[in-house]
């Protein structure tokens, strides 16, 4: 199954049923009255957040979702029946916005969660309604009214407590791999992640947190170059971002230059991405000795000027991943509390990968 985060689809409510024109006719009831019945209200059509899901590829292969329209009233006063809504179910963080407007209809963040996306036609009147003192035979009904129909964009965004950030091969996979039961391809070619990966980072006994690793960005990104720029939306919700860098690169690559380019990026996707809070993390420490890999950071920290925190970690060996990840609890434990959330510190299931097999390919 490929991992899909963007579908466009048609969304077509039921009409309403038209009301009847009837009149009563038995043996020995000569002028029996209007008996036209009402028609029936259509089909409304929902999206439902379910954590079962973890991609929109379903809406791939049908994009067209109507509802059921009502049925027409009948003789003897009888109504017809409602049609049945049409409830389609999408993954926990869908946004949904009208394609024509570009307006965001609505966010479904929590399992469970129902949206209303296109609403179902007004039943018409029969003639019993429209009979008086002064309109003893009517001859008029009305009809139903049409369902909304609708051209969405749905775009998922995967809900994660920190977000890894870093240039393709800086060892993203790698520490997820080593941190949570998430298990993403690592090889020693770049643009081995072409999609984005969760996984569980369990501190102890209801302590963890959700960590999210995308497809690395390079410079030009926000040009369209490479596939990291495409998924930096997954980044928008998280609390933290990781940016892991190479402190033992391979060949003339500068870290300093890594940073600086990827900071750029944000700043050309989104500013307030570009703002928020950012740890850097040393990836690749045990390719060093000591003395060097401390005067290495010292140089890289004095030219960033950095003044968030800094950790030094292997991925491959699990070196000061455990220090990272206690203060990582704690750092959102504290901006849970900031939030006024409670019972935010356990997560409920192993969401370790919407995970997909074979290449991702944009929107098909």
């Amino acid at each position: 199954m490929k991992f899909v985060d963007e579908a466009f689809i048609r969304v077509e409510a039921g009409d309403g049923g038209n009301g009847c024109v009837s009149f009563r006719r038995e043996k020995y009831i000569p002028k029996g009255g209007p008996d036209g019945g009402d028609g029936g209200d259509g089909g409304s059509v929902y999206l439902l957040a379910d954590n079962n899901i973890n991609t929109l590829v379903d809406f791939r292969y049908q994009r067209l979702h109507r509802a059921e329209r009502g049925q027409n009233g009948k003789g003897r006063q009888m109504t017809g029946r409602s049609g049945e809504d049409l409830i389609a179910r999408v993954p926990v963080g869908t946004r949904v916005f009208d394609r024509e407007t570009e307006e965001l209809i609505g966010e479904l963040l929590t399992a469970g969660e129902r949206l209303l996306v296109a609403q179902g036609g007004f039943h018409g009147i029969g003639n019993l309604r429209y009979k008086s003192s002064t309109n003893r035979t009517p001859r008029q009904s009305s009809p139903g009214t049409p369902g909304e129909r609708r051209d969405l964009f749905l775009e998922l965004i995967l809900l994660a407590d920190i977000g890894l950030l870093g240039f393709p091969n800086a060892g993203k996979s790698s520490l997820i791999r080593k941190v949570s039961s998430a298990r993403p391809k690592v090889a020693d070619y770049p643009f081995t992640t072409l999609h984005p990966n969760l996984g569980v980072v369990r501190v102890g006994e209801s302590r963890s947190f959700v960590i999210a690793d995308i497809p690395g960005v390079i410079e030009g990104a926000a040009d369209g170059a490479g596939l990291g720029i495409h998924f930096l939306k997954h980044l928008a919700r998280t609390r933290l971002l990781l940016h892991l860098v190479d402190i033992a690169p391979m060949g003339d690559e500068d870290p300093y230059d890594q940073v600086r380019k990827i900071e750029a990026e944000l700043a050309a996707f989104d500013m307030d991405l570009r703002g928020k809070e950012r740890w850097l993390v040393l990836n690749k420490v045990d390719l060093l000795d000591a003395d060097d890999y401390e005067a290495r950071r010292d140089r890289l920290l004095d030219r960033l000027a950095w003044d968030a925190p800094v950790y030094g970690v292997s991925a491959l060996s699990g070196d000061g991943t455990k220090m990272l990840v206690g203060d990582l609890m704690t750092r959102l434990e504290a901006l849970r509390l900031e939030a006024g959330e409670q019972d935010a510190g356990s997560a409920d299931a192993e969401v370790d990968a919407p995970d997909a097999g074979g290449d991702w390919h944009p929107l098909g």
